[in-house]
C-alpha cells in the first residue's frame, strides 16, 4: 500500500512513524505546504516542547478538553498519556515532569523531539515532500489510503462536513492603564471567569502590558473560545483574586482589623496579595479612601472591598496571541468520522488525526497528546487494512 499523510506537522510524523513500525513494507509520503516540517513543535512550550501531561490532577477528560472529550475518552483506551510517555522513552528521548504536572523533554529542548521525528522518518525511509500544497484529494489519487493531518482552517478540502475553525488558546486585551501599570504581577491561585456564563477557570493569573495572560485566562479563552469569537471578543470578565467565597474574605478582613486596627490599609495583604495589586484593587474599590486605617472602614466599605477581591469586573476589549503557538477549535466534525478508526464515514480510506478533527485542549501538553493519540488511532487503523491486503 501507498500512504499519503497531508501535514509535515507533530501528528502527520507520529502516524507515519508508528504506521511504518506497525507495517514496515507500506510506502509512506508526507507533504508539507511550507518549506519547513515540525514548525509548531519547535515553538511549543517556549520551544522546550511541553510534549504531553501527566493527567494526574484530571478527574475528567472535560475539564482539559472542551470540545473532543468524549472521543479522546474512547481513544485513550488503546493508546493514552502513559503510552506516549512510554513510546517516547522506548525511542530515547528521557522525559521529566513537573510539580504542575507538564511533560517535557529532559533536555528542554524542542529540537530532541524534533530530531528523533526526523532521524526515524529517514531509518524508515520516509518520503517527505515540502514546499508541496494538496488543495484537492484528486491530487492523490494514486495513493490507497490518506491521511490529513493539517490545522484546522485547512479541513475543507475532504469535502466533508466542518465546524468553522476559530483561535482557542489565547490571552485578553483589557483596556486599563492602571491595571497594565502592574505588568509582570502574578497570583499564583486566582479564578477568572465570564459573568452569566459557566465558564471559568482557576490557575496562576499573570497582569501584562495589553492585558492579562496565564493558565487561567490561557484556560478560560480554550473553553469559551466560540462564544468568544461570536461575540468579536468583546465580552465581560470577572476575577475571584483568591478563589475564595465572599464570607470566607469577608472573615478575614474582619480578622485584621481586629488584630491591626490602627495599621492603614495598604500595609495589611490580606492572603498575601502582591502588594502592587493590593494598593490598585484597594484604589479601585475606596478611591480616596483607600488611605484610611483598617477600623476606620465601615460596612459598606468592607462589602465594597469583599466584591472587589472576589468579583472584580473588566471588558475584554480583543485577543491576542499566546507566545508563537496558534490552537483553533473546529474543524472535521467528529460525526463525520468513525469514532474507532477516525476514518471519514463518507470518504473510504480517508482518515483524520490532530488538530484538523474538531478537537482541542487547554495549554499544558494536552493538544500535542491528541495529536498522538488520533495520529496512532490512524495508524493502527491503515496498518490493519494493510496487513488484510498484504500490504
Amino acid at each position: 500500500m501507498r500512504i499519503a499523510i497531508v501535514g509535515g506537522g507533530a501528528a502527520g510524523f507520529f502516524l507515519a512513524i508508528n504506521l511504518k513500525e506497525m507495517s514496515p513494507s507500506c510506502e509512506v509520503t508526507i507533504f508539507e505546504k511550507s518549506k519547513k516540517v515540525l514548525a509548531k513543535v519547535e515553538v511549543s512550550g517556549g520551544g522546550r516542547c511541553n510534549c504531553t501531561n501527566s493527567f494526574a490532577s484530571v478527574s475528567d477528560l472535560s475539564q482539559v478538553y472542551p470540545r473532543g472529550h468524549r472521543l479522546l475518552k474512547r481513544l485513550f483506551k488503546t493508546f493514552d498519556y502513559h503510552d506516549a510517555y512510554e513510546w517516547f522513552e522506548a525511542h530515547g528521548v528521557r522525559l521529566v515532569t513537573q510539580d504542575d504536572d507538564c511533560v517535557f523533554p529532559a533536555s528542554q529542548d524542542s529540537h530532541t523531539i524534533i530530531n528523533l521525528f526526523l532521524a526515524e522518518a529517514r531509518r524508515h525511509g520516509i518520503e517527505i515532500r515540502t514546499g508541496t500544497k494538496i488543495e484537492s484529494l484528486d491530487q492523490l489519487a494514486d495513493y490507497d489510503c490518506i491521511a490529513i493531518t493539517t490545522g484546522g482552517g485547512t479541513a475543507s478540502l475532504a469535502g466533508i462536513s466542518t465546524t468553522e475553525p476559530v483561535p482557542s488558546l489565547f490571552t485578553f486585551s483589557i483596556e486599563d492603564k492602571a491595571l497594565r501599570n502592574l505588568m509582570g504581577t502574578v497570583v499564583e491561585d486566582a479564578t477568572a471567569y465570564i459573568p452569566g456564563t459557566g465558564f471559568r477557570a482557576t490557575g496562576p493569573l499573570l497582569i501584562t502590558h495589553w492585558g492579562m495572560s496565564g493558565p487561567a485566562i490561557l484556560k478560560l479563552s480554550s473553553h469559551a473560545a466560540r462564544e468568544l469569537h461570536d461575540q468579536g471578543y468583546q465580552m465581560p470578565l470577572a476575577v475571584n483574586w483568591l478563589s475564595l467565597k465572599d464570607p470566607e474574605v469577608l472573615a478575614e478582613l474582619h480578622r485584621i482589623i481586629s488584630q491591626h486596627p490602627q495599621k492603614q490599609l495598604g500595609s495589611i495583604r490580606p492572603f498575601d496579595l502582591p502588594s502592587r495589586l493590593w494598593n490598585y484593587l484597594l484604589e479601585k474599590a475606596l478611591g480616596q479612601r483607600a488611605q484610611n486605617r483598617w477600623q476606620n472602614l465601615n460596612k459598606k466599605e468592607l462589602n465594597r472591598l469583599v466584591n472587589m477581591l472576589c468579583n472584580d469586573s473588566y471588558q475584554i476589549a480583543g485577543r491576542a496571541a499566546f507566545k508563537d503557538e496558534f490552537v483553533t477549535c473546529g474543524g472535521i466534525d467528529l460525526s463525520a468520522v468513525n469514532p474507532n478508526t477516525l476514518e471519514s464515514k463518507d470518504l473510504p480510506h480517508v482518515y483524520f488525526a490532530g488538530e484538523v478533527l474538531d478537537i482541542d485542549g487547554v495549554t499544558g501538553g494536552f493538544n500535542f497528546q491528541a495529536a498522538w493519540t488520533t495520529a496512532y488511532t490512524v495508524a493502527k487503523a491503515i496498518s490493519g487494512l494493510g496487513n488484510h491486503i498484504d500490504c
